[in-house]
């Protein structure tokens, strides 16, 4: 016998029983019970919109798996674009399929000279990249004819193909447009998170240094996917009216440019600064208990309720990196947190652990990059999780367009009357 549950209306004694899968049992039961009966839901911490076989997370066991696969061992022995290729095709590739991957991503970095000089002109010359690559993304699907036409595979995939690849060239464009830089084009010579280093920093191939190509590398695909977090949500949404992927993957970047998705390792960076130094953690730390104006950023999730999986793996990847650049010198305030926090009943209680926004913002500095840039290095490698949720949910027969309901709280009926009589 399936586990099921059983739903029973007081005022009418009809009762509704349906399975729970997973975990799971179907908002039909509600329906089936009443009609204009609705589950309140703020923020729907409890409801699942969707069904999904591109990402597997446990909260409350700190795991992560992108299509069964551990977190652990992809960032310890693949490529992004290696992952990349899973994601989106459910498998991981074979020799053959990787290196024709790798050659059509490569193939499509480069954008049309009218994104360059014409509309990347019309920004304000201290304009926020992350809001320029908002636009740049949506824009960018204006060059294509064929990205309106989503029900055919091969323009699917052809839409998919250019985002994923000119994500790193739109991103640096940005960044170089706001700081008064001029545009760097890309080397197809390099790796993906090579190229996008030198379309930064226009450092040449022979200056990258192989471990910052390589943190690089993990930071994208530690960022690949995470679920139905909120740009995903955002992305589905505008999907599910049938928009094209350009359309829906700058909603899911416009969700991410607000500081409560996107800005957490901004956060960071300047909680630690604002410490100070290591002496100044005890106090700190007594603030945040106490409710005086701390606030602990880059510990605890959403989801995880326990270590995030992510964290443990940036941490090393940041001891990667300073290796090369030098140390942070916030990084003896941030281990010294971390060790005060991971001793301390009340944070233990409560369960606040490390997440991977608290060594990511250090990583990122290191590498040169400022804070301002940091949501739209996020922005890059969640484009292949992004597009993974719009290919599946166009192929998935049971959606519909979104259309929440709402509890009404407002007053009731009442007569107009002429503006002599109020």
């Amino acid at each position: 016998m399936p586990d099921t549950i059983t739903i029973i209306d007081d005022r009418t004694g009809k009762q509704v029983t349906v399975p729970i899968t997973d975990g799971v049992f179907p908002a039909t039961a509600v329906r089936e019970l009443d009609p204009s009966l609705y589950i309140y839901d703020p923020a729907f911490m409890q409801t699942a919109a969707c069904k999904s076989a591109v990402t597997y997370l446990d909260g409350e066991a700190g795991i992560l798996r992108y299509r069964g696969y551990p977190i652990e061992q992809l960032a310890e022995s693949s490529t992004y674009l290696e992952v990349a290729y899973l994601l989106l095709n459910g498998e991981l590739p074979n020799a053959a399929q990787l290196q024709t991957w790798r050659d059509e991503v490569t193939s499509h970095t480069f954008i049309h000279e009218n994104m360059r000089k014409r509309f990347v002109d019309g920004f304000h010359y201290d304009a926020h990249p992350m809001g320029m690559l908002v636009s740049a993304i949506a824009a960018l699907g204006t060059f294509y004819n064929d990205a309106k036409e989503i029900h055919d595979k091969s323009s699917r995939d052809k839409q998919i193909l250019r985002l994923i690849a000119k994500m790193p060239t739109l991103a640096a464009m940005s960044f170089r447009f706001s700081v008064g830089l001029p545009f760097v084009y890309p080397n197809n010579d390099l790796s993906f998170p090579a190229n996008f280093l030198n379309m930064m920093w226009k450092v040449g191939d022979s200056a990258i240094d192989p471990r910052l190509e390589r943190a690089m590398d993990v930071l994208f695909i530690l960022h690949a996917d995470h679920e139905q977090n909120c740009g995903t949500t955002a992305l589905r949404v505008v999907g599910s009216a049938e928009s094209d992927p350009y359309t829906c993957a700058a909603a899911a970047a416009s969700a991410l440019y607000g500081p409560l998705h996107g800005g957490a390792n901004e956060a960071v960076v300047r909680m630690l600064t604002e410490i100070g130094s290591i002496e100044n953690v005890p106090a700190f730390i007594e603030e945040v208990k106490g409710g005086k104006g701390g606030r602990l950023m880059g510990f605890c999730h959403r989801v995880y309720k326990n270590f995030d999986p992510r964290a443990t793996i940036i941490k090393k990847t940041a001891y990667d990196v300073f290796e090369v650049t030098g140390k942070n010198p916030l990084l003896d305030i941030a281990l010294k947190l971390e060790e005060v926090a991971l001793a301390d009943d009340y944070f233990i209680s409560r369960k606040l652990y490390p997440n991977v926004d608290f060594y990511s913002g250090l990583i990122y500095q290191a590498l040169g990059f400022p804070v301002a840039m940091f949501t739209v290095l996020f922005a890059i490698p969640r484009t292949v999780g992004w597009l993974a949720h719009w290919q599946e949910l166009l192929l998935d027969k049971e959606q519909k367009i979104s259309r929440p309901r709402q509890w009404y709280t407002g007053v009731g009926v009442r007569d107009y009357a002429p503006i002599a009589q109020r």
